[in-house]
């Protein structure tokens, strides 16, 4: 296995535990009292789950550049995770990951978004 392989595996890894953890907020988010930011939390990681599986299926099949659709992926990952602690963080501490952290997340999801972009259209290797 080579080392790009082995990272992309990963990747589908980490949106496995992606879409999990957001299922898991949405129930959360069903049942109790007051926790529409639990609800958001599950949308950022249900949805940016299956944009890393995608951006992971395009880089195995050369679709898009390797190493830039890499780091859209990681970036929807490191993102999406710094979205939703902070929010469930929020819900059931009572405070903030850090300051800014959600939009701070936010952030960097729409530059995951167009480095996605920027992996499409870059040239790819021979």
């Amino acid at each position: 296995m080579t080392g790009g392989s082995r990272v992309l595996r990963i990747l589908v890894i980490l949106a496995a535990i992606m879409g999990a953890d957001g299922v898991i907020l949405a129930a959360a988010s069903a049942h109790q009292a007051d926790a529409t930011r639990l609800a958001a939390a599950s949308s950022m990681l249900l949805f940016h789950s299956t944009a890393v599986l995608a951006a992971a299926a395009l880089c195995e099949r050369g679709i898009i550049h390797r190493g830039i659709g890499i780091a859209a992926a990681s970036g929807f990952v490191i993102a999406a995770a710094l979205f939703a602690g902070d929010l469930s963080l929020r819900q059931y501490a009572g405070h903030s990951l850090f300051p800014l952290a959600a939009p701070t997340g936010g952030t960097l999801l729409i530059v995951s978004w167009l480095t996605l972009a920027v992996a499409a259209a870059w040239p790819r290797p021979s």
